[in-house]
């Protein structure tokens, strides 16, 4: 599916797409690493722009046969699958590349994919673009929004109607479904901001790790859980697609708008595939096409981002909550529901 602002820029030749990566890819071709900021040693920050680098080295660039996207593991990843289909179609046309899907399991599995150069393209969600950016050399280039530049979502605190929860104390003494570590709506933003609301995770309450936000929604649901911070996407799908009914459930309290999702690709692409694919995402028409049904109501394009301007509250949450970017909290990432104990 190609946009009218594709079909007039016309497909990127080879070397006008190998110029334009080598403008934005900035200093990449300095021979030491004189910044690297929260990266891993394997990676370099010389333009500051807290992303990693394009290596200078043409050896380590990656010109794949096959390029492999992943959407963030949210939900089924098999459902979007064909939410995706018309978008990596057009990705396929613009670089000349097969497009391949990769159903992430869980954050660990898609940043791990992405670290061991088994995953080229992807859409990371909130909190762990930060881990992707730091442990696997992910790039964020855009994110969904509106043509006035309108994006994002809210952390909300959800409890069913039929619980005397009523509001943050509240929470004391009760049974918490939180998503995964690296979440920023489902664990890290809760433990920064609900400590200034007089709560503070696993010293007031007892923090069951879900594993993802339908988890968690359908828990409070189904009374599994006495209340879950969630994405306010996530819950606005599933009740759109009947899941669930939030008139049964209680927002008792929200955040200020985050970033959603990311979408970007691993810094050793070849400097023209760069380019090409940050093209696929910015002149993608969304009309018709699975993006549209699935994301419409909130979106109907991909809009440019950079990680140093508009991940700062979320960067900001991890540091204030101590996180660091290591093999260890990768592996962090990697949480099993707990199983619920059957009743005598």
């Amino acid at each position: 599916m190609i946009s009218p602002f594709a079909r007039t820029l016309g497909k990127i030749t080879p070397f006008a797409a190998l110029l334009l990566a080598f403008t934005v890819s900035g200093p990449a071709s300095a021979a030491e690493c004189m910044n690297r900021g929260d990266l891993d040693s394997r990676f370099c920050d010389n333009d500051g722009d807290l992303v990693a680098d394009t290596p200078a080295d043409a050896s380590k660039w990656l010109d794949p046969d096959t390029l492999i996207f992943s959407y963030t593991p949210v939900e089924d990843p098999s459902v979007y699958e064909n939410v995706f289909t018309e978008f990596m179609d057009y990705m396929a046309k613009v670089t000349g590349k097969k497009v391949k899907w990769y159903g992430a399991q869980s954050y660990a599995a898609q940043v791990e994919a992405m670290r061991s150069g088994r995953l080229h393209v992807a859409g990371i969600s909130t909190g762990p673009t930060v881990f992707g950016v730091n442990l696997a050399g992910y790039v964020p280039i855009a994110i969904m929004g509106k043509a006035d530049g309108r994006f994002g979502y809210r952390l909300q605190l959800i409890t069913h109607k039929s619980t005397d929860i009523k509001m943050v104390g509240d929470l004391k003494g009760r049974k918490i479904a939180h998503v995964t570590p690296s979440s920023n709506s489902g664990n890290q933003a809760p433990r920064a901001l609900f400590k200034s609301l007089g709560v503070t995770p696993d010293k007031d309450y007892e923090v069951i790790y879900s594993g993802k936000h339908d988890n968690s929604i359908m828990g409070v649901a189904n009374k599994d859980y006495d209340a879950a911070p969630v994405a306010s996407s996530v819950l606005d799908r599933m009740h759109d697609k009947g899941v669930v009914n939030k008139d049964d459930l209680r927002v008792i309290w929200e955040s200020k708008n985050f970033p959603t999702t990311s979408y970007g690709y691993v810094n050793n692409l070849h400097p023209a595939l760069q380019t090409q694919v940050r093209h696929a995402f910015l002149t993608f028409d969304w009309k018709g096409s699975g993006l549209q049904k699935e994301f419409g109501k909130k979106s109907d394009r991909f809009i440019p981002i950079t990680f140093k301007e508009h991940w700062i509250d979320i960067r900001t949450i991890q540091k204030t909550n101590g996180v660091t970017y290591s093999d260890e909290s990768l592996k962090g990432l990697k949480v099993k529901k707990k199983k619920k104990k059957k009743k005598s």
